[in-house]
């Protein structure tokens, strides 16, 4: 995980000598805002700072039309914000939806609005939960809504299903993207994943690197360790699907109407700050023990995902019972299937997430 925003940070930190008098992408980023602006009669389009578990946090709003329902996206990491990316693949969701998106705490352009010795002690699985039911509850308010679709991706997703589990009236639906189930697990899978794709390549520095990483996942869970395989799992396409070169998805946050410059540097450092602070925090975390969900469950999980390895989540998929569920396969997608095949995963929210949330007379 570190891996990836040790790359973030380089991105960040390396940009052009220019950037740093002068934002080289300003024009660029003023049209991709354009093109983007929301000028329906009833659209939303507003950024704001909400104090969520006594930390400051910005959150990102955009809709068609505010009439329709609000989906809450709960971004990965932990740290990896998705706000800077959205551009490239959420209009379409704007139409359907007035979707959500927030920086948490300790990531992206929130890492600077808190002091990160006062919040480091406070960056629990637990506190994210209630931080994320606590923006839900002032969405709810300020856009006079009964419930709202939650979606986790990554690490998101165990700040999504936590809200599920614990406050099921607050949702129509929960949207797991990259399901994470049980951390231990997942490591071992996705290191396993790797190891056969190495052995299978006469990789023989790779399959040594990851033998000599145990007996994790098991014993200390540190970042280090967790990097030390996804090393090698990257290029066999673990988070991307046949594309292990990531330079095109993290220049993507250059042309964001919503981060700066200099929003793309905090977001580097939010990054790092976040994964290491927390992943030590993540081991012991398992839904294993929940049986029963009380609100509807789609699962969109990318067929060759093993930054966190689909195959667990849809083990998981198969044995709980909830109102109603549906797995959909990406089957040309790993861990981004937003990106990957956006028009897919499009098609998955019109037809098998927005009927949810039609309220019954």
């Amino acid at each position: 995980m570190r891996l990836i925003f040790a790359f973030i940070t380089m991105i960040a930190l390396t940009a052009p000598a220019a950037a740093q008098t002068a934002d080289p992408y300003a024009d660029a980023r003023a049209i991709v805002a354009d093109i983007g602006r929301i000028v329906t009669p009833n659209g939303v389009q507003e950024t704001f700072e909400a104090t969520l578990g006594g930390a400051r946090q910005v959150v990102n709003v955009r809709g068609a039309d505010r009439d329709n329902p609000i989906l809450v996206f709960v971004h990965g990491g932990p740290g990896a914000v998705e706000m800077p990316f959205a551009w490239a693949f959420q209009r379409p969701w704007e139409d359907v939806f007035t979707v959500v998106q927030y920086d948490q705490r300790g990531a992206g352009r929130s890492y600077p609005l808190n002091d990160p010795v006062a919040l480091a002690p406070t960056m629990t699985p637990e506190r994210y939960r209630d931080d994320a039911i606590e923006l839900i509850e002032l969405l709810k308010k300020r856009y006079a809504k009964r419930k709202v679709v939650l979606m986790g991706h990554s690490w998101g997703s165990i700040v999504g299903l936590s809200v599920a589990v614990k406050r099921p009236d607050l949702l129509y639906a929960y949207v797991a993207v990259g399901q994470g189930i049980d951390f231990r697990e997942g490591e071992k899978a996705g290191m396993a994943w790797t190891r056969a794709k190495a052995l299978a390549a006469g990789n023989k520095e790779a399959v040594a690197a990851i033998d000599a990483l145990a007996p994790y996942p098991q014993g200390d869970f540190t970042i280090a360790k967790a990097d030390g395989w996804r090393k090698y799992a990257i290029p066999y396409g673990s988070l991307i699907y046949n594309k292990p070169d990531l330079k095109y998805y993290f220049q993507t946050p250059r042309l964001s109407p919503e981060y700066t410059a200099a929003d793309v540097q905090a977001w580097g450092k939010g990054s790092e700050f976040s994964v290491t602070t927390l992943w030590p925090r993540l081991a012991d975390v398992s839904f294993r023990g929940v049986h029963k969900m009380n609100v509807p469950i789609v699962f969109l999980l990318g067929r060759h995902d093993y930054t966190v390895p689909s195959p667990v989540a849809a083990d998981w998929f198969a044995q709980v019972k909830a109102p109603s569920k549906t797995l959909v396969w990406l089957e040309h997608s790993a861990h981004m299937p937003m990106v990957e095949e956006p028009g897919n995963f499009f098609a998955a929210l019109l037809n098998d997430v927005l009927p949810l949330t039609k309220e019954k007379k």
